[in-house]
């Protein structure tokens, strides 16, 4: 009777470490929370492309899984999403949208799993829509058009569609370089960190437009405009973590000019140009992105035509520069790149040779080292991250 007992309680203590060790790999099965990010890709639509595409990417391994076409729309060239992780806005770069020479903007809802569906899409005031955003009470969409070199805000309805326009403005002027700056081309729009004002990059025109921003009414007042070296082609802005530095890339020259921002007014004081090429490339090439890394220690550049990532070391004290390195992006004509929330890695977007690549970051010194895959899709323009997903693949 005794070692009746004594088994079934043997038997007992087996089956519940059993149970526990189930348990276990069960939950060491699934990914750790905030590794697994959901990541949207802009599309050029005139080489194979119907829209938007999604990946889910696991940013404790690097790998980026195919997940298919997200949403079929025209020309999505750059995107943006709220902060609650439940909308998605996508720059539709045309010149026709109803029979008007305009662009467009579309609002989409994002489900569960990922994909996208279409709320409404409005004209965005001018052709060839470049630059999408939010501002920081996710209230309004900002947008920049290019090919006539005009700005819109668009307010966001409580059903996340969008309204009609609450501001717009015209640029007006040129610059040195009969062939793209015969005009203004507002490229970039870009909110400060208190969400005062709205800095415009225009190439056409070589100025940085700092506009007061109401957030209660989505109101555009009078700019503060910084006027860049002729030629140079603003393109994109960055700020620093700390709010206090902002980085502009100026497409034409292959630089990037560090400013330091004044909070109160707007205003930019250069600090520092410097190129975003070695000194000893001679060939053809124009700047793209710029982003700095979550850790407010590094700065990255894309170069089209040298086809590479430019690092650098931001100052702790002063904002300025430092080249680190220039890595080849493995494809041609990197025009965007994201760097992951977790601040481990960086995909590159080969428009030209239809893949995205994906680099390790390090930590320490801000070296990009390729991971070795590739994911092949046509002409990729802009890509996004959906920090800390939890949708499921359902196919």
């Amino acid at each position: 009777m005794r070692h009746t007992v004594r088994n079934v309680i043997n038997l007992t203590r087996w089956m519940r470490l059993l149970f526990l060790i189930c348990v276990s790999a069960i939950c060491f099965a699934q990914p750790p929370a905030g590794t697994s990010n959901l990541v949207y890709v802009g599309t050029y639509t005139d080489h194979g492309s119907k829209g938007i595409y999604y990946y889910r990417f696991d940013s404790k391994t690097g790998q980026l899984k195919p997940l298919g076409l997200a949403a079929e729309t025209s020309n999505p060239s750059f995107l943006v999403l709220d902060a609650k992780r439940r909308l998605l806005y996508a720059a539709n770069e045309t010149d026709s949208y109803k029979d008007e020479a305009t662009g467009s903007v579309s609002a989409f809802a994002i489900h569960e799993d990922g994909k996208l569906s279409l709320l409404n899409q409005v004209s965005s005031k001018g052709p060839g829509p470049a630059y999408v955003t939010m501002d920081r009470t996710g209230k309004y969409v900002l947008v920049a058009n290019y090919s006539k070199g005009n700005i819109a805000v668009f307010p966001v309805l409580g059903n996340g569609e969008l309204g009609e326009a609450s501001a717009f403005v015209q640029h007006k002027g040129s610059s040195v370089n009969a062939d793209r700056q015969s005009g203004p081309h507002a490229h970039a729009i870009v909110l400060s960190p208190d969400n005062r004002f709205a800095l415009v990059a225009d190439l056409g025109i070589d100025q940085v437009l700092a506009y007061p921003f109401d957030a209660s009414k989505g109101a555009l007042g009078q700019p503060r405009i910084t006027r860049i070296s002729p030629g140079s082609g603003p393109r994109h802005l960055s700020f620093d973590r700390s709010g206090k530095f902002v980085y502009l890339i100026n497409e034409m020259r292959s630089d990037i000019t560090a400013f330091s921002y004044n909070p109160a007014n707007g205003a930019l004081s250069e600090l520092q140009t410097t190129s975003t090429l070695p000194k000893d490339f001679a060939g053809q090439s124009t700047a793209a992105e710029i982003e700095v890394h979550p850790s407010g220690k590094f700065l990255y550049a894309s170069n089209r035509g040298h086809d590479s990532i430019a690092v650098f070391a931001i100052s702790e004290s002063g904002g300025k520069l430092t080249p680190i390195e220039y890595v080849s992006t493995q494809g041609k004509t990197p025009r965007h790149f994201a760097i992951d929330p977790m601040g481990k890695w960086l995909l590159a977007a080969n428009q030209d040779s239809n893949n995205i690549v994906i680099f390790r970051i390090n930590a320490v010194s801000g070296r990009l080292t390729p991971n070795g895959q590739v994911i092949q899709i046509p002409s990729p323009v802009c890509i996004k991250f959906l920090k800390n997903a939890v949708s499921k693949d359902r196919r």
